[in-house]
């Protein structure tokens, strides 16, 4: 039996960089043995069914072969994307404030433990397990937590908003 996944590619179709056309991902995707496959808007979201749990190392390979582009991808099963929205530490807050870094691996606890976030404030940041989450009221393109926060972790992080993340359970779910 299939269980159905995410990929969510990191920096694809953002300022126009890394232009990534959704219909021939998809096509790679199927090609690969996939089924199911959509896509959710241009910034790399691909809900698809797989037989075995996929690798994101073999996708980033068949990414690069494909379209001559280096692009990080970070999984995560229905199972995951359910567990990460009933996780959210920031529920109440305006949904357009939310956001989740999905890590590709669970970053040591080390280079955090020195932040002094209340200079960041009103932007704020909670991680659990291989998400980080963030509440951002003036939005992600003005936020300066997040740069520090990846130059910290060192650990490929991929954002969406939370409108995108409870919008990929929708689809995933069927």
């Amino acid at each position: 039996m299939s269980s159905r996944y995410v990929g969510l590619l990191r920096g694809v179709n953002v300022g126009g960089k890394n232009k990534l056309p959704m219909a021939e991902l998809r096509d790679l995707f199927s090609e690969l043995g996939h089924s199911e496959v959509t896509t959710f808007i241009q910034s790399g979201n691909v809900i698809f069914a797989a037989e075995s749990p996929p690798e994101a190392g073999q996708l980033e390979e068949a990414i690069s072969e494909r379209f001559s582009m280096t692009v990080p991808v970070v999984l995560r099963s229905l199972a995951d994307l359910r567990r990460v929205v009933g996780a959210n530490p920031f529920e109440g807050m305006e949904p357009d404030w939310v956001h989740v870094g999905f890590m590709a691996a669970k970053p040591p606890a080390g280079p955090l433990v020195d932040l002094d976030a209340a200079g960041y404030l009103p932007e704020r940041f909670e991680l659990v397990g291989t998400e980080l989450y963030l509440c951002l009221p003036d939005g992600m393109g003005r936020a300066k937590l997040p740069p520090l926060l990846d130059r910290r972790l060192k650990t490929p992080t991929t954002y969406r908003n939370w409108r995108t993340v409870t919008k990929l359970v929708d689809l995933a779910a069927g």
